[in-house]
């Protein structure tokens, strides 16, 4: 979850004016993309330990992770630089000042970062976005990929959102995600693809942006049990251009919310450690369709 509201209560809407949180309001931060509308015509440990979620409740559990051999995937990848973003950061909350710097986002002022949100039983957004980030660098490397991260662990703070893009466009990256979950209404279900708007930097990438996002969303239907969002975007996808991670960019890049984890069955998907591997093999899956078509 990313923006400038960062409430656990989820998102409410581009914020008119800068929110600034201090002191242990920090620690409460959600991840907060907010429901703003498109333009109206606007950085490796174990992951922590989660129960699987039931195969009853919300899918049924794969019987393996994915294969052994990347096939395919080694024609498309091999010597691609990859650019993958893990929202926000475990020691974010411990840092509020420097998360509450403000940086310009490419259109406005925004914060630095957020903690990021979490769910009801406290697992973190930060944690899941490294896990998955973590998986997916994994596959990558072995199809053959560089790969470049925005952080190297989930111990640390930030770094700002604007220093996040500069790591992936100095890269080269040839194509990059933003991982990250969403804090949205408890009754709210589903996964949201956010695609940039032109604004300047990103001029050159907005239509590969919108492919990538189509095969990122696409990839999501197929291979996880996560719906499309039935409280933000249409049909899984949304324009944003409030996000300094799409506002910058000078790669073709999207920004996933794979689902929403104040919502309990989404939750027990986006804490178990298969389904994050399910959800890395996925975004693979989509990296392969969208450079072996040529970007």
């Amino acid at each position: 979850m990313t923006g400038q509201r960062g409430h656990l209560t989820g998102r409410r809407g581009l914020a008119a004016g800068l929110l600034i949180v201090s002191g242990i309001g920090a620690a409460l931060a959600g991840c907060s993309t907010g429901h703003a509308p498109g333009p109206a015509s606007a950085a490796s440990p174990a992951p922590p330990t989660a129960s699987p979620a039931p195969a009853t409740t919300a899918g049924a559990r794969p019987t393996a992770s994915r294969p052994a051999d990347p096939g395919p995937a080694a024609t498309a990848l091999a010597g691609q630089t990859i650019g993958i973003d893990p929202g926000h950061n475990g020691g974010n909350a411990a840092d509020p000042s420097f998360i509450n710097s403000i940086i310009w986002n490419g259109r406005q002022n925004e914060t630095c970062d957020t903690t990021g949100t979490q769910t009801d039983g406290g697992y973190t957004e930060a944690s899941f976005n490294w896990n998955v980030a973590r998986y997916l660098r994994a596959d990558l490397r072995r199809a053959g990929a560089r790969v470049v991260m925005t952080r190297h662990s989930n111990h640390g703070v930030g770094p700002c959102v604007t220093s996040r893009a500069r790591i992936l466009n100095r890269a080269g990256a040839s194509v990059a995600l933003d991982i990250h979950a969403d804090g949205g209404p408890a009754w709210g279900r589903g996964f949201t693809v956010l695609e940039p708007v032109a604004d300047g930097p990103n001029d050159g990438i907005i239509t590969s942006s919108q492919r990538l996002g189509n095969d990122v969303r696409s990839a999501l239907l197929k291979y996880t049990s996560m719906p499309v969002s039935n409280y933000d975007g249409h049909d899984g996808l949304i324009s944003r251009n409030d996000l300094a991670g799409l506002n910058l960019a000078t790669e073709p890049k999207v920004l996933i919310e794979c689902g929403n984890m104040r919502n309990a069955t989404d939750a027990q998907l986006l804490t178990a450690s298969w389904f994050q591997r399910r959800l890395a093999h996925a975004l693979e899956t989509a990296l392969v369709t969208f450079l072996g078509a040529g970007h």
